[in-house]
């Protein structure tokens, strides 16, 4: 009976697979190793996603959704680490360092074939990509659009600097204090997002055109 119990509620349940690998990627980045090697660990971290998802689907799993990394070249955290005079390694429109952000969109890229050849080899599953990198550019282009008067690259909670990151004295530290409303920041603590942050983020992969396929769509796949 438990075991009948169990596949029901792993076959009507969706199942939110991270975001995986944002930790993996920050130690050696904040350790300024090379891009070249931390590419090198994308397949690692892709593999171990895979691994997640393919010992779900043996337990009965149908629907997972799998995020995709955020563009940490808007992040406060890496902004304050790869700060440079390089004005050429910066998005004019967002401030973003454009080649952080490349890496995030390697990773995705990766990760999105993983899981397509996933889906291929199960196809009575539904494996939705969230696409968590473009649902946040939109704000990260247009703060003052979504509520964030705040700014985008600036953390709410920090020890200061041009961004409010400081490896000396970061959020959590009694030196520390944060800002007085979080939902007009985007940035937590540097390198978290406030729940503002994610809402939008939210909001885009069920109402707008950022998950592949779409949640609709994969909601009446499943119904049919």
């Amino acid at each position: 009976m438990m075991g009948k119990k169990c596949n029901e509620i792993f076959g009507s349940s969706l199942f939110l697979m991270g975001e995986i690998g944002g930790n993996d990627y920050n130690y050696p980045f904040f350790l300024y190793r090379s891009i070249e090697e931390i590419q090198t660990f994308v397949p690692l971290v892709i593999k171990a996603i895979a691994s997640a998802i393919n010992e779900l689907i043996e337990l009965g799993a149908v629907t997972l959704m799998v995020p995709g990394n955020l563009p940490i070249g808007c992040s406060a955290a890496y902004l304050t680490y790869y700060e440079t005079a390089d004005t050429d390694q910066y998005d004019p429109e967002t401030g973003c360092l454009n080649w952080l952000n490349k890496f995030s969109e390697y990773h995705n890229d990766q990760l999105q074939k993983e899981l397509s050849r996933i889906q291929a080899l199960h196809p009575h599953t539904n494996i939705i990509y969230a696409d968590f990198y473009n649902s946040s550019m939109r704000f990260y282009r247009n703060p003052s659009q979504y509520g964030f008067t705040g700014g985008a690259l600036t953390a709410c909670c920090g020890g200061g600097g041009p961004y409010n990151f400081n490896t000396s004295a970061e959020c959590g530290d009694p030196s520390v204090s944060a800002c007085d409303d979080p939902s007009k920041y985007v940035s937590w603590d540097g390198i978290h997002l406030t729940e503002a942050a994610y809402r939008w983020i939210t909001n885009g992969l069920l109402e707008g055109p950022y998950t592949i396929p779409q949640i609709s769509i994969s909601c009446v796949s499943q119904d049919a």
